[in-house]
């Protein structure tokens, strides 16, 4: 898909929750080059407004920022409110990791409550919010960037990977809701990628950075190349390759389609 295909497609404005280094950052970039107009979201304003300068001086779209904290209530709301009267074509939560390191009981239950509305509550009415007016324009793009835990519960990491399992199936049945409406969805299933924040929780845990960690641009890069096509994508793996999970991204999308066939057909009986 060319620049001006995709910007028919998602623009012309982009919405990036979790923009302000790293993967986020990365979309960002691309969607920069494509020609999109740009709404940055993350907690800092700092590295925001760095970002923000330097896609515009690099490319000439417009950018604004919007400083909003993703496991506040009103969260899903000031995203909407950052975005105002501006057409968003395109949604991209990519903010979600996991800051606490505990296992389950041995951390006050409000992290994980901050955790959960952050993965859960924001991203179900963010979804809901910005993908209402695409079904109605039928056209657009939602992506969610999860992780290789929504795959089984992990202990340590066991809120965080329920929270991505919510995701991944949200994002599964959303595809198969919007598809007739010209509108992607996409789960985006990444393993360890090499942003300043898994460094700084490496650090923290007194760990060494591991070797081969993905690169965020090529992270982003596959991404928005496999949008089209949802409702997941594994990094990593080719679409008929089943690596974190028992079943490959082609069986998943098989198996929705067979699933919501039989709900139609069910549903349309007398």
């Amino acid at each position: 898909m060319d620049n001006a295909e995709f910007a028919r497609r998602y623009g012309p404005w982009a919405l990036i929750a979790g923009a302000s280094e790293g993967t986020g950052a990365s979309f960002a970039r691309r969607l920069a080059q494509s020609g999109l107009n740009l709404i940055l979201v993350a907690r800092r304003d700092g590295p925001l407004a760095r970002l923000a300068e330097e896609l515009r001086a690099a490319h000439g779209i417009e950018c604004v920022t919007a400083s909003i904290d993703l496991a506040g209530e009103d969260a899903a709301a000031r995203l909407l409110a950052a975005a105002g009267p501006r057409e968003v074509g395109l949604l991209i939560l990519n903010a979600g990791a996991d800051p606490n390191g505990a296992m389950f009981l041995d951390n006050p239950i409000a992290n994980w409550d901050m955790l959960a509305m952050r993965n859960v509550m924001t991203a179900m009415r963010a979804l809901h919010a910005f993908g209402t007016p695409m079904r109605e324009r039928g056209r657009g793009g939602l992506m969610v960037v999860g992780s290789g835990a929504c795959y089984g519960g992990l202990p340590g990491i066991g809120v965080y990977a329920a929270t991505k399992a919510f995701d991944l199936v949200l994002c599964e049945a959303l595809w198969a809701e919007l598809e007739p409406h010209g509108v992607d969805v996409l789960s985006y299933v990444i393993g360890r990628t090499d942003t300043p924040a898994h460094r700084e929780l490496m650090e923290a845990r007194g760990m060494p950075v591991p070797t081969g960690l993905a690169d965020p641009d090529d992270v982003a890069r596959l991404g928005l190349e496999r949008l089209a096509y949802g409702p997941v994508c594994n990094w990593g793996e080719a679409d008929d390759e089943a690596v974190m999970s028992a079943t490959s991204a082609a069986q998943r999308r098989e198996r929705i389609r067979a699933i919501a066939k039989a709900s139609a057909a069910y549903a349309g009986k007398d």
